[in-house]
């Protein structure tokens, strides 16, 4: 299924691509391509006068704020490099744009993502960024459940492999609201915000 409509107020909320992640092995897509189609989709909303929220991932020094859960996989501790946290240069620097700074992997939780956007009007929400089944999923999650409609720009998206993306893509994202290409958001976006 195409995405089918925007909303007046729709707001595009950019998942962690932050110096830190981008340098991961992604697939489908390079974090490169990703980087690239959020820039344009970004350039479009802003063009509009649409939010552009930039989400990033970050702990304290200690790990202090790192969810505390028991979990089977190891957990990446310690030893971030400085600025591993800072947003790409290729979305950064706008003076209009929301940075949310998350500790989860949802941008839900903890944060003030969902005031952000209702103070704003907004009633729907288009996300890209890396990883599809892990911080695009669970905020894809939340959103649904705050009530927002959702629309996914999947070929703005990558996971750390081509599984985790095409499962969410395929299984989770036709649940909770519209998938579509990057082109078909920015011809959307074209016809519906002039």
């Amino acid at each position: 299924m195409a995405v089918t409509a925007l909303d007046p107020r729709t707001a595009l909320v950019v998942i962690d691509l932050q110096a830190g992640i981008v340098g991961a092995r992604t697939a489908p897509y390079s974090a490169a391509e990703v980087v690239s189609r959020t820039a344009e989709l970004a350039d479009a909303f802003r063009a509009r006068g649409l939010p552009v929220v930039l989400v990033r991932v970050s702990f304290a020094p200690d790990f202090g704020d790192v969810p505390p859960g028991r979990t089977e996989a190891p957990r990446s501790g310690g030893g971030r490099p400085e600025g591993w946290d800072v947003i790409v240069p290729e979305l950064a620097g706008h003076a209009g744009d929301i940075t949310v700074t998350k500790h989860n992997w949802g941008a839900f939780h903890g944060t003030d993502l969902d005031v952000q956007l209702r103070r704003r009007g907004v009633t729907q929400i288009v996300l890209t960024g890396i990883a599809t089944s892990i911080g695009v999923e669970s905020t894809a999650r939340a959103a649904y459940e705050h009530g927002y409609h959702v629309t996914l720009a999947t070929d703005a998206m990558s996971d750390l492999d081509a599984e985790g993306h095409r499962g969410s893509v395929t299984r989770v994202f036709p649940r909770l609201g519209e998938t579509g290409t990057t082109a078909e958001i920015l011809e959307l976006l074209a016809k519906t915000h002039a």
